[in-house]
């Protein structure tokens, strides 16, 4: 049984990291292809989520996957996470969720969730997250560009139980309309918040914004 945040000593909440979740299960239906392995920058779209994940001090990584996953495990460097497989994958997102929320420590006060199909997540943004959390202990806690909020969603373990009583591909949207007057916004200048790749017309969208940038 995990603890709750109640049962955390008040420092330890504090100084504990923060645990880093990537759904990255989908089979992308949309996209007709493994859109966790289309190349970007040198590497498959995933690898770039990781290490962002990685670089900005997320203890544990959990990556769970779920479609083509022995494929995606050999051809992304997942070194120093925590890699679980959702078999229900087919089953919504919500499976997935759940199962990288089994795989956390007892005592880590809270994670953020990272989609796998994000590769423009940047360790800057990932920070500004944490930062916001460490300063207000809000139990929602996302970074907005312009207004329009964005992932990666940080959630405090308070949420937990609610989080993992979510079914089918609703994903958590009930839950922030639920904590809508608790989500802390963290105003972020980074558009890469807003950008998924879910079909092969996102994907050339990202190729090109990646074109005219240099």
């Amino acid at each position: 049984m995990c603890l709750t945040r109640e049962e955390i000593p008040g420092q330890a909440v504090a100084s504990a990291p923060v645990a880093g979740v990537v759904l990255a299960a989908g089979s992308g239906l949309r996209m007709g292809r493994i859109k966790q392995l289309l190349p970007f920058r040198g590497a498959p779209l995933l690898a770039h989520v990781v290490a962002s994940a990685r670089g900005a001090g997320l203890q544990p990584v959990v990556v769970v996957l779920g479609h083509c996953a022995a494929r995606i495990h050999r051809e992304v460097d997942l070194a120093g996470t925590r890699v679980v497989v959702n078999p229900d994958y087919r089953r919504g997102q919500s499976t997935t969720l759940i199962r990288g929320l089994e795989a956390l420590p007892p005592a880590c006060p809270a994670a953020l969730f990272l989609l796998g199909d994000q590769p423009l997540i940047s360790a800057e943004v990932i920070a500004r997250v944490l930062a916001g959390y460490r300063l207000t202990c809000a139990p929602v806690v996302l970074p907005t560009f312009r207004g329009r909020r964005g992932n990666p969603v940080l959630i405090d373990r308070s949420l937990f139980d609610r989080l993992a009583r979510l079914t089918g591909d609703e994903g958590a949207r009930g839950l922030f309309q639920d904590c809508a007057g608790q989500i802390q916004r963290i105003a972020v200048d980074d558009p890469g918040i807003h950008l998924d790749v879910d079909t092969w017309q996102d994907y050339q969208d990202l190729l090109a914004l990646e074109k005219r940038s240099f």
